[in-house]
């Protein structure tokens, strides 16, 4: 096993233990996503092979059939997998410090923001550029209404439905409404 000193900062992020956000080669794999999102932003939408090449290049994993409409924002990328046939609509930010898993046939409504990072309470740390990730898992056939924020670490179960501006903070089972500021689940599906 590998020292925690010798591992790099790359290899921290993923993993969600606290990492220097400034490192340079994070810096570097920060600049390439955003290379590849301009290049996307910029991609006429006819263009559709052209712009899946540039989201496989982007992306760690992007299922057949799936459609994200421009713009669309991300920290690395790829520590993003998207299923097949899942639908990602104007304007999302995925911060994928940690793993942003999302399912198939998901649709992912204009603005949403899946938001892995985690900071330190603590303003030394914060000077320091150390930062912390959670993953966040989506499952299949989940709806996430406009404006949906997820939270670092949560988890949404399959068929769940999150409506318009809700900020997700903790795990929602499978196939429930759920609405607020934080989401609480209002009925069954």
């Amino acid at each position: 096993m590998q020292n925690l000193d010798e591992r790099s900062e790359r290899e921290r992020m993923v993993a969600g233990e606290p990492y220097n956000a400034d490192d340079p080669e994070l810096r570097e794999l920060n600049f390439r996503a955003m290379r590849l999102t301009a290049a996307y932003h910029s991609s006429p939408p006819e263009n559709e092979a052209g712009r899946e090449l540039i989201l496989r290049a982007l992306l760690g994993s992007l299922g057949e059939g799936t459609l994200i409409r421009s713009p669309f924002y991300c920290d690395y990328g790829f520590n993003l997998r998207i299923g097949a046939r899942t639908f990602v609509n104007f304007g999302c930010v995925a911060l994928d410090v940690c793993a942003i898993t999302i399912g198939n046939d998901v649709q992912i409504g204009p603005g949403v923001q899946l938001l892995t990072p985690t900071h330190p309470l603590e303003a030394e740390p914060r000077r320091a550029k150390l930062e912390s990730g959670k993953p966040i898992h989506i499952g299949d056939n989940v709806w996430l209404g406009g404006g949906v924020m997820v939270c670092p670490g949560v988890s949404i179960g399959a068929n769940t439905v999150v409506g318009a501006g809700s900020v997700v903070t903790r795990d929602l089972p499978a196939g429930v409404l759920a609405v607020g500021n934080p989401a609480r689940i209002v009925r069954q599906l």
